[in-house]
């Protein structure tokens, strides 16, 4: 996917001019949303998790060299092959040069945020192979030839009519030539077309939820078993994934899994849960022949030295722009890349620069709700203000948002001038709006007021409010 991060602005604008992108947004709330309550309710002892999981992380990112060499030591004992990638590029030429040296044709793949950050597919696809999504979402979107919009339904954006007109299009030349309505009859044809294709591959391409340093295992957790067919049944599997996902033993995996499922999609523990340790054994019914494990760095390392290091605790779970009020009027495209959201927010600056991707960090209200749902605690409105600041520093925002945070700043430092003028200023205003009570048009304000009426002050100032509480 080529980024365009440049463009969200015009991106959201387009995206709130969608009113089929609008209704589809509205199953986040009626789905995602109250299954996390849900669920949250139902656990008294959630919270304890987050800060154990807080804990577990922090540790493991302290030590994230030794965790990872212990990880590659084990998959090297059971006979898998670890593969370490700096860049996306090194990343993609790995993947091409394995599925070269396995004189592979077809290849499948499972879900995969690496394989979308690095563009495993296009690389695939040029180098002559034949690369078909297992997921029934990523499969939708190649259908589509769309990007996903979401991390963990990545096609939520697709009506169910939409989905429809592509089936009916797109599977005519396999012989489905009926338009099915129904969503049950829709999921069995693509299961019958993805069928075949898991039956003719000969490389299987998963992602890792997490790696555990302990026994050299992957985790995947999945609801429909691609990942599991994708992992088993071609003669080569390769795992990719990137070097936060590495945590130190079983039961870390464990106390993380409690939380993915009911933070993703509202489910204690989703249908699947799969852990793969190296390739087929003597003994194994089924299972590759060859295992591999691709780990990406990809800027990672300099988030780990820095003020960024909190998002590396990130678990994938999109909690976070489930409960995002900017994405969902908007949607995953409009940021651009494949990270959406607050978490796209933090992590498309890093890895593809502030330059291409400086709106994001502004897509924000700092509202929070982000950081209250994390199952991991990560602060994201305070690393939002940190990447805010590089920009400030670097002069990337406009000259009119440097100025005016310079008199804001130059007026904040001195109390007394700061609420004078805010006192005048709620005054003059409670006056020209006391008759509707609100404003239509302000000066300087009319990012505000073309979308929406600015109310007019009442009352008195916080400071003059605070000040008469602690007299009482």
């Amino acid at each position: 996917m080529h980024p365009r991060s440049k463009f969200f602005e015009a991106n959201a604008t387009q995206a709130l001019r969608q009113p089929s992108l609008q209704a589809a947004l509205k199953q986040l709330e009626q789905g995602f949303v109250a299954g996390r309550a849900a669920c949250y309710e139902a656990l008294p002892e959630f919270e304890a998790l987050r800060d154990r999981a807080e804990e577990v992380l922090n540790h493991t990112l302290e030590n994230l060299d030794a965790y990872l060499l212990e990880y590659e030591a084990r998959v090297i004992e059971t006979g898998g092959q670890v593969h370490w990638a700096s860049t996306a590029d090194e990343a993609r030429r790995i993947v091409v040069d394995i599925c070269n040296q396995a004189g592979a044709g077809n290849v499948i793949r499972g879900k995969s945020m690496i394989g979308e950050e690095v563009g495993i597919n296009d690389a695939l696809e040029k180098a002559g192979f034949e690369v078909t999504e297992t997921d029934l979402g990523e499969y939708i979107l190649q259908l589509a030839e769309e990007p996903p919009s979401h991390i963990v339904a990545p096609a939520i954006h697709k009506t169910k009519d939409e989905i429809s007109d592509l089936f009916h299009s797109r599977h005519r030349e396999l012989g489905y030539h009926e338009r099915l309505t129904e969503r049950s009859a829709l999921v069995a044809e693509a299961r019958q077309v993805l069928r075949e294709k898991f039956q003719q591959a000969d490389v299987g391409i998963t992602g890792a939820n997490f790696l555990i340093a302990e026994t050299g295992s992957n985790v995947i957790v999945t609801n429909e078993g691609n990942g599991d067919l994708s992992s088993t049944l071609p003669r080569v599997q390769i795992v990719t994934a990137a070097i936060d996902k590495v945590v130190p033993t079983l039961e870390d995996a464990s106390l993380l899994l409690r939380l993915l499922g009911r933070s993703a999609t509202g489910q204690e523990i989703t249908a699947y849960t799969t852990f793969t340790t190296g390739p087929r054994r003597q003994t194994d019914a089924d299972g590759p022949a060859e295992y591999h494990v691709v780990i990406l760095d990809n800027h990672r390392s300099e988030m780990l030295a820095g003020e960024l290091r909190p998002m590396l605790r990130c678990i994938r779970c999109g909690a976070c722009m489930n409960h995002c009020p900017v994405y969902g009027r908007v949607g995953g495209h409009a940021y651009g890349w494949i990270y959406p959201g607050p978490m796209g927010s933090v992590l498309t600056p890093v890895m593809l620069g502030l330059d291409e991707a400086g709106h994001l960090p502004n897509a924000c209200s700092l509202n929070g709700r982000c950081a209250t749902v994390c199952p991991v605690k990560i602060p994201l409105p305070q690393l939002l203000r940190t990447l805010r600041g590089r920009q400030h520093r670097r002069r990337l925002n406009s000259r009119t948002a440097r100025m005016g945070l310079s008199i804001w700043a130059w007026i904040a430092l001195r109390p007394r001038l700061y609420q004078s003028i805010t006192r005048l200023a709620m005054s003059i205003m409670a006056l020209l709006g006391r008759r509707q009570g609100r404003f239509r048009r302000m000066p300087l304000a009319g990012g505000w007021t073309r979308v929406r009426d600015l109310p007019a002050p009442q009352g008195s100032t916080f400071q003059a409010q605070w000040r008469q509480r602690r007299q009482q």
